[in-house]
């Protein structure tokens, strides 16, 4: 146990490590929210000031519809930037993401890298485990868990891709959607099952609404490429490049189109950078924008001040495409024409027929 102990340790600081660069991007792919056209309107009839980006999500209202992703925790230094991307969180009204909770669980003394409350005491908070780590766990030690650092939701993480690319990884995926299953009617918090850059497929999320979830993050291909990291991490040693992988996944786009229409509660994130991308993710149905990369950039530039330039930038990037939609509202602006281009629009064209072909056959 502890030379897994020290395993997870040192990934933690080899994830956060590549941060301080610029990180590890898909190296062709993009989200594809590029082929999202909202049609401007020359006559929008409206102030900025009547543009509303207040959302409601998992029970709570957020003063803008942005969620910074569950990213890092378990080393010292994940602790200080926790702590001040929790209280930029806060003071901007949205909600913040800790990092995957194993280290924690393998090592309770590390508690300390993952508690915020006393730095941001009002911020929705969301804890975070992986589907494997959820499947091997009693429900009883991961509400304690939660407990422990006052979460006001659970994220539970699904990563298969990253998984059989690292090194060290697991291999077994099977008892994952019953242990989401059982966390959702056991917790007493909302449970929101988020991929890690892959994207989330039509039957995925199906499954998953058909096991009582209600929230999910689509988190799809186009930004960090976690595959990428794992690639990086493995050239150090032997074995299988799995190169070819980099890029694997469904676009973030494509993965907002695959979970349109099943009513859940959708936080659209992977490769968003701008305002624009965020209103281009609100039209495919997402409740929040969720970003990860570009904040945990920031603090590395500049801490807190930069950080809060970054959410200010995007804010104002929404309201702007808000207003020139003519959209007073998130409902305005999910109504109003878009024009569907490139791979998004085949891809949007064979997944229909996919599931009328489906329809037909039952």
């Amino acid at each position: 146990m502890k030379n897994g102990r020290t395993r997870t340790r040192k990934r933690k600081q080899d994830h956060l490590d590549l941060f301080r660069g610029r990180g590890v991007s898909a190296r062709g792919q993009t989200t594809w929210l590029e082929c999202v056209r909202l049609l401007h309107q020359a006559l929008p009839e409206m102030d900025l000031a009547e543009a509303d980006i207040s959302a409601s999500f998992a029970g709570r209202t957020f003063r803008a519809p942005f969620f910074i992703t569950g990213m890092t925790g378990g080393t010292a230094k994940a602790a200080a930037i926790n702590k001040t991307l929790a209280r930029v969180a806060e003071a901007h009204g949205i909600g913040f993401g800790l990092g995957s909770q194993r280290a924690m669980l393998e090592e309770p003394r590390l508690l300390a890298t993952y508690e915020v409350r006393s730095a941001a005491p009002d911020v929705f908070l969301a804890g975070n485990i992986g589907g494997v780590q959820a499947a091997a766990t009693p429900a009883g030690r991961i509400r304690e868990m939660l407990e422990r650092i006052r979460a006001d939701a659970l994220c539970i993480h699904l990563n298969p891709a990253q998984e059989m690319v690292q090194p060290e990884g697991d291999r077994t995926f099977s008892g994952v959607l019953d242990a989401v299953a059982t966390l959702v009617r056991e917790l007493p918090v909302p449970v929101i099952v988020k991929e890690t850059g892959a994207g989330l497929s039509r039957e995925s999320a199906q499954r998953l609404k058909d096991a009582g979830v209600r929230h999910i993050d689509v988190a799809g291909a186009g930004g960090t490429s976690w595959v990428g990291a794992e690639v990086l991490r493995r050239r150090r040693g032997r074995g299988p490049d799995f190169s070819e992988f980099w890029d694997w996944g469904i676009p973030t786009a494509a993965a907002l189109s695959e979970v349109e229409g099943l009513g859940l509660d959708v936080i659209g994130s992977g490769g968003l950078r701008t305002g624009l991308d965020a209103a281009a993710a609100i039209a495919l149905g997402a409740t929040l924008a969720g970003v990860a990369a570009p904040v945990i950039r920031a603090y590395f530039s500049g801490g807190a001040r930069s950080v809060d330039r970054l959410l200010q930038s995007i804010e104002e990037g929404l309201k702007a495409a808000m207003v020139l939609t003519g959209s007073r509202t998130f409902s305005d602006l999910r109504a109003v024409p878009r024009v569907i281009t490139g791979d998004l629009l085949e891809w949007r064209r064979q997944r229909a027929a996919h599931r009328r072909e489906g329809d037909r056959g039952c």
